[in-house]
C-alpha cells in the first residue's frame, strides 16, 4: 500500500510540472509569429498620436534569428535580443534609414526600449515592455 501512494505521489508530481513547464512554453511563443503594434509608451508629457502622426512602431520577433525587426514610428528598426524566461532585453539597434519625421516619437522609442528588463503578456493577450515591474510600453497584435 505504502509503495501504491508513493507511485501516485510520483506520477502526479511528474504530471503538474509537465503542465507548467508546457504552460511557460506556450507564453513564450506568444510573442513570436506577430507583428506587435505600440499602443502606449511611459514618459513623454506629448499625446500618443503627436509623437507617431504618421505612423505607430511595430516589432516582430525573430526566434531563430534572436532579433527583433519593425519600425521606430520613423525609421527601420533591428536589434538583437536576450530572452531569458520573462527576462527580456535588448541590444543596439542596427543600421537604419535616415528619414526625418515629425513628433519626437522614434527617439523616445529608442529611449524606452534600451530600459526594457522584462515582458508580460496581459489576460487581453497585449504585449507589456517592463522596466522592473512598470509596463514602460503596451503593444497589440497586428495582423501581418
Amino acid at each position: 500500500m505504502k509503495n501504491y501512494v508513493i507511485a501516485i505521489v510520483a506520477i502526479s508530481t511528474v504530471f503538474f510540472s509537465s503542465c507548467k513547464a508546457s504552460k511557460e512554453t506556450k507564453s513564450t511563443a506568444n510573442i513570436y509569429d506577430t507583428t506587435w503594434e505600440l499602443e502606449y509608451i511611459s514618459g513623454p508629457r506629448i499625446a500618443f498620436d503627436g509623437l507617431f502622426p504618421n505612423k505607430k512602431p511595430q516589432l516582430t520577433f525573430d526566434q531563430k534569428e534572436t532579433r527583433v525587426y519593425g519600425n521606430n514610428g520613423c525609421n527601420g528598426y533591428s536589434a538583437s535580443y536576450t530572452l531569458e524566461g520573462k527576462k527580456l532585453s535588448f541590444g543596439e539597434a542596427g543600421p537604419t534609414t535616415m528619414m526625418f519625421c515629425d513628433g519626437g516619437g522614434e527617439q523616445q522609442f529608442l529611449q524606452q526600449i534600451n530600459k526594457i528588463t522584462s515582458y508580460t503578456i496581459d489576460k487581453e493577450g497585449k504585449l507589456n515592455l517592463n522596466e522592473g515591474d512598470v509596463p514602460m510600453m503596451r503593444f497589440k497584435k497586428v495582423a501581418k
